[in-house]
């Protein structure tokens, strides 16, 4: 499933590099812990490489 907006996509990138070990789990904020816990690596590799252009900056964001 692609990401509904850029913070979406941004939240599971760095979600994404928490579950690599790139970067450090305690550093995770917000939208990005949530999907951390909750989603596979798979799951998240699909969100974050879903392409920016043309989303909204938010949800609802038309």
């Amino acid at each position: 499933m692609p990401a509904k907006s850029k913070a979406q996509q941004k939240a599971a990138g760095a979600a994404l590099s928490a579950k690599r070990g790139e970067t450090k789990v305690g550093d995770l904020q917000g939208a990005s812990e949530g999907m951390y816990e909750s989603m596979t690596e798979e799951e998240l590799e699909e969100l974050a490489a879903t392409k920016r252009k043309g989303l909204p900056e938010k949800k609802g964001e038309d």
